[in-house]
């Protein structure tokens, strides 16, 4: 489907990667992995034909459709958010504007046997079959559905898009991107602005998906579930396999082993040469050997090893300091911003040992109440927080708070005591600083670059409980891991905020679902949730399917209320349009078929005298009735397609 051959980017003297070549097959599932900075955004823009190569060049098949999300977008707030969402049906919508054109135009003109007439009738057919084939009776139940399942709410459509946060705005351009059907998918981390649910959502959408996909994203679930290929960008060049992520990395620990090996062979050749040849440069009787040797050395191919993975280094908590058994005791806690209510009558306890995980849609209140724990937001109803309870929080914006003119390594060595301030380096090398990277001033580090450094920080403070809101958004694979495993060996109490099944998975013991103003405790691990919510959602859909006649009859009904008063006007106007063109269409039948009997008496006469005229005239009848029959059919229909809409 998409053909990459011998492409290079540079910048400024400096290769992202080289003469890299691979193919995109229809279907494919790949993952697109390596480190950040290793260009893999870089990639997709190319693939995406938003961003030219080095060398080398891309090639599709004509008419090849392609949907790309990248990680920032500009979005234009000019529209509601269904109004901008279906904006991804250009042709529909185009459709839908000729049809009501013509339909203006039949119901203005008499002239029902002119050629220019029958033209319009044949035109608006036309518009009507190629309507139906590409869906467009269902294309708004489409953007309903694919809207509400990443995670929008029907009272949200005709929110304007200058109302959503960031998140929720990338939300609808993929939206967009998937109502689109393209050939191949183009996603890159789709689910850092995604809540749990949507992202199981979108899971379920692309794994039943007909097309091709390629996507960068940090979560290894997602990967592993999703993806039968894995592509890595390491040092320039590609490793291509097919196979999952986690397959991928036992992979590649088996070949590092066997390329590291190599490369220690192939350093004791070097030195043992580049020994010979300074030992014997100056002497005459071994001139012809030395210059073997030089010619032997510039023709090695040198073996490159990637940096050794520290991920395994072993972070640790400082140990917690002795509290009580009870950490949080909530009782009727509400919370309302204006006249939104976010919370309503929730109780909670969370015990000391405890880790347990914030789970839910977005804007159903999981930082609202981290925030009503940490005693920064005023609320109604009762919350004590458990005796010598130190907490460690990170927020989504905690990076905010850093001293702007500290450097990387001033910051982490201001707090670090103990044994840790030996191991400052190391620590800040697998969150991805290292070298020059520590002398940077945080005021000149990324978003990025200041979470991972704001996380560092929370991992050397004294706490005993510890608030995590969405720790991994900026994170790799390698970090995220280091992190969870210290998390593991934590003695305190953790409370995380997090859509990330993988990093969840094996971490936290109890899940709370915030839904509808309240929560619901679940005690087990998230794929323990994962699994109950799953059945609960099949034994509703089974429900449904079983609903009574008189249920259905009601469910249009109120599918029906949810079209505005002027949307209702124009869909009755409409129908009773085509009404009457059916009943003026019907006169002109009999009309017709009266004719056509009359001659048929004349012609059935056994002394039949009449000319070749008549004969003429009568097959002119007949062939006229053809296209009228045809004409009323197609009226039919039309007043069916907008019955339809009623219930849309």
């Amino acid at each position: 489907m998409i053909s990459v051959e011998n492409i290079s980017v540079s910048f400024g003297g400096f290769d992202l990667f080289k003469n890299i070549s691979f193919l995109i097959n229809e279907k494919d599932r790949i993952g697109l992995t390596g480190k950040n900075g290793s260009g893999k955004s870089t990639l997709l823009k190319i693939l995406a034909g938003k961003m030219k190569a080095s060398e080398g060049n891309t090639s599709l098949p004509k008419g090849v459709r392609i949907g790309y999300l990248p990680q920032q977008m500009e979005i234009k707030d000019t529209r509601t958010l269904k109004e901008e969402t279906v904006l991804a049906f250009t042709e529909i919508l185009d459709i839908e504007k000729n049809i009501a054109h013509i339909n203006t135009e039949l119901a203005e003109r008499n002239d029902y046997e002119s050629q220019g007439y029958l033209n319009l009738i044949s035109k608006v057919s036309e518009f009507n079959e190629r309507y139906q084939i590409i869906g467009g009776v269902n294309y708004e139940a489409e953007v309903e559905q694919t809207l509400i399942g990443l995670g929008f709410e029907r009272k949200d459509f005709s929110r304007a898009t200058s109302e959503f946060s960031g998140g929720w705005r990338m939300r609808i351009e993929l939206a967009k991107i998937l109502l689109k059907k393209p050939d191949i998918f183009l996603l890159d981390e789709p689910t850092n602005h995604l809540d749990i649910e949507s992202i199981q959502w979108l899971e379920d959408f692309l794994k039943g998906y007909k097309g091709a996909v390629m996507l960068v994203s940090h979560d290894k679930a997602f990967l592993d579930n999703l993806t039968k290929r894995t592509i890595e960008i390491l040092l320039g060049k590609i490793y291509d396999q097919r196979m999952n992520y986690s397959e991928y990395i036992k992979w590649k620990s088996e070949q590092r082993e066997q390329q590291l090996a190599a490369y220690k062979n192939q350093q004791k050749l070097i030195s043992e040469t580049e020994q010979f040849i300074e030992r014997f440069r100056y002497k005459a009787t071994k001139a012809v050997q030395v210059q073997s040797r030089i010619k032997q050395l510039d023709k090695i191919e040198r073996i490159e090893v990637e940096q050794e993975d520290n991920s395994a280094l072993n972070l640790k908590f400082p140990p917690a300091p002795r509290y009580g058994s009870v950490i949080v005791n909530g009782k009727g806690v509400s919370k309302n911003y204006g006249n939104l209510q976010v919370l309503k009558d929730i109780d909670i306890v969370i015990e000391k040992n405890e880790k347990v995980a914030f789970v839910g849609r977005n804007g159903e209140g999981k930082t609202t109440l981290a925030k009503i724990i940490l005693n920064e937001i005023q609320f109604n109803g009762e919350l004590k927080i458990g005796h010598n309870v130190k907490i460690g929080y990170f927020a989504q914006n905690q990076s905010d708070l850093l001293d702007e003119n500290k450097t990387v390594l001033d910051t982490i060595d201001h707090i670090a005591v103990g044994d840790i301030r030996t191991k400052i380096r190391d620590i800040l090398g697998a969150f991805m600083f290292s070298g020059e990277d520590v002398d940077k001033k945080v005021k000149v580090l990324s978003g990025g670059e200041r979470t991972r450094l704001a996380m560092i920080k929370l991992l050397l403070e004294p706490v005993n409980f510890l608030v995590l809101d969405e720790p991994t958004n900026h994170f790799d694979m390698r970090s995220k891991e280091i992190l969870k495993n210290a998390l593991a060996k934590f003695d305190g109490t953790i409370l995380l905020i997090s859509h990330d099944r993988e990093f969840l998975d094996g971490l936290v013991g109890c899940v709370y679902e915030f839904r509808n103003k309240k929560i619901k405790q679940h005690l087990g691990g998230i794929y323990d949730f994962l699994q109950k919510k799953k059945i609960e959602s099949l034994k509703e859909l089974e429900r449904k399917k079983s609903m009574p006649v008189q249920l259905e009859h009601k469910k249009e009904q109120i599918h029906n209320s949810m079209l505005s008063f002027e949307q209702k006007k124009e869909i009755s106007r409409m129908i009773s349009r085509w009404k009457k063109s059916i009943l003026k269409t019907e006169e002109k039948i009999s009309e017709l078929e009266e004719k056509i009997m009359g001659a048929d008496k004349i012609m059935a006469q056994p002394d039949n005298n009449t000319n070749e005229n008549l004969y003429s005239d009568y097959n002119l009848l007949k062939k006229e009735l053809e296209k009228l029959m045809g004409k009323w059919e197609m009226e039919h229909k039309e007043v069916e397609i907008w019955k339809s809409k009623k219930i849309w």
